[in-house]
């Protein structure tokens, strides 16, 4: 098993990406610790997941929060191999509308929230750990209506991979970005789509324009991290893998 006896921590691991990290994690060895906002949702993972899932109660906004599921981890574990920083929201808006609440909201999870996950981690993580941040196929590298603040939200993640993975080479972590493409998850039909657009019209247009026909599957997008969180990935570093169908890669022939 490639992670055998590690110890990974994934946000948001309560639902959609997460979850399915987090459970190919476990098939594969690790002792894993699911972090999000809602208990009855870490509850139900829980349940999912079976023994040995320390779930923590928390929100990436706050780092009182953070520090304690490190605590907790830290207590229940010991020391952090794999970190994966997943957490997100999807809200869109126009710039002409942009409330105040909804930039705060977005820049805090997307961004603050993770740096500081990062940052309150550091002191858990083992040298030589792995460190996975969540961005996005296309979003940081195609203009779409709506999406201004989501899409630089998701740049910065792909800046900071970068700068984290050349500070922190002195302890051997590497820091790489997992990217996915449209990926069948409770998050778009919770959080909807831009202005004008249903959840459904959303996603059977961004499908349109996926090569390969169809959307992604959390357990697709967790094989990816798995690459990253193993010793398989021993030589990436600041790198970025991109799981979307071809979308960003190829024309669509349809």
């Amino acid at each position: 098993m490639k992670l055998n006896n590690k110890v990974a921590v994934v946000t948001g691991g309560n639902s959609g990406i997460g979850l399915a990290i987090a459970r190919e994690f476990k098939s594969n060895g690790a002792k894993v610790v699911i972090f999000g906002r809602s208990q009855r949702k870490l509850d139900q993972a829980v349940q999912t997941l079976c023994e040995d899932v320390l779930a923590v109660q928390g929100d990436v906004r706050n780092l009182p929060d953070l520090e304690h599921l490190f605590e907790q981890t830290a207590k229940a574990f010991g020391k952090v191999d794999v970190l994966v920083a997943n957490a997100g929201i999807a809200k869109f808006a126009p710039v002409e509308s942009m409330p105040e609440e909804l930039f705060d909201e977005l820049s805090d999870i997307l961004f603050k929230g993770l740096f500081f996950t990062v940052q309150k981690a550091l002191p858990r993580l083992r040298d030589g750990a792995s460190i996975i941040l969540l961005g996005s196929a296309d979003s940081d590298k195609l203009g779409r209506i709506g999406t201004s603040i989501y899409s630089a939200a998701k740049a910065a993640v792909r800046s900071l991979a970068r700068s984290m993975a050349v500070e922190l080479l002195p302890r051997r972590i590497r820091v790489n970005v997992l990217s996915p493409g449209m990926t069948d998850t409770p998050i778009i039909s919770r959080e909807g789509g831009p202005p004008g657009m249903t959840p459904e019209q959303l996603a059977a247009v961004i499908t349109s324009t996926i090569p390969l026909g169809r959307r992604g599957t959390p357990e697709e997008m967790a094989k990816a991290a798995l690459f990253l969180a193993s010793d398989d990935s021993s030589y990436c570093l600041g790198s970025e893998i991109v799981v979307d169908g071809g979308m960003t890669q190829l024309v669509n022939p349809a």
